[in-house]
């Protein structure tokens, strides 16, 4: 249980990945004693998962800090107007969609990512039986698509284990725009091949986001958990200066 006085960090995983994808900002943040926890995002729809993360944040006591990270940032701008308790926003190469906007609209505006051929469909059993179409990326690919930067043993468990995400988050629309009345943060990562690099600029520079940029590849919270860090320390400072 938190102190009201003490800030919490929720970190939320994107599509193709789990939580395993944040342990390297998890020890950096225990290690600074900020609370913290990853739950699993369900990569089912952006309703069903804001909701899910929603639940997660409102039953922490005290103030929290949403990190999303790729398809995260979609997820945690929806559970932001769900959980009151909600101080922050930090985006790590993430979507931050406005009211009425859909990934795809902010994918199309720029040059195409590598991702884009990468993407492999298979129609599942959904959450109610019925057929759905989700998407995984091809695994031949994922080391270049999704970490260029990190070692080849790292992104070969990652390629087999990749959580496949229902192809309709893409063409959801964003019913709100959580970052327009909560201060917000980006991690821009500026090699990367699943959001383009002037992508994440753009959503970056509208919310008025406060901004870090560095070379990572998409997967920068493992690359580059430093960056990522300080902008989490740097949201936790502003928000509730009593935790730093």
């Amino acid at each position: 249980m938190n102190s009201q006085n003490e800030a919490s960090v929720v970190l939320v995983h994107g599509a193709f990945a789990d939580g395993s994808s944040w342990e390297a900002v998890i020890a950096e943040l225990q290690r600074a004693d900020i609370p913290v926890t990853a739950p699993a995002n369900p990569l089912r729809g952006v309703e069903h998962d804001g909701a899910y993360i929603a639940s997660v944040a409102g039953e922490i006591d005290g103030p929290v800090i949403l990190v999303g990270h790729s398809y995260g940032g979609v997820v945690i701008t929806q559970a932001a107007d769900r959980a009151s308790n909600v101080v922050g926003l930090v985006y790590v190469a993430a979507f931050a969609l406005d009211a009425g906007e859909r990934p795809l609209d902010v994918i199309t505006r720029f040059p195409e990512a590598a991702i884009g051929s990468a993407l492999r469909p298979a129609t599942r059993p959904g959450m109610g039986g019925e057929p759905q179409v989700e998407l995984s990326i091809e695994p031949a690919q994922f080391p270049n698509v999704f970490g260029a930067d990190l070692p080849a043993d790292r992104t070969s468990v990652g390629a087999v284990s990749q959580r496949p995400v229902v192809a309709s988050v893409f063409e959801e629309v964003s019913p709100a725009a959580a970052w327009k009345r909560l201060p917000s943060w980006y991690v821009v990562s500026g090699e990367d091949h699943a959001i383009h690099p002037d992508a994440q600029r753009f959503m970056a520079r509208r919310a008025e986001a406060t901004t870090i940029e560095t070379d990572g590849s998409h997967s920068v919270a493992l690359s580059r958990p430093e960056a990522v860090v300080d902008a989490i320390r740097a949201a936790v400072a502003v928000v509730v200066p009593q935790a730093v």
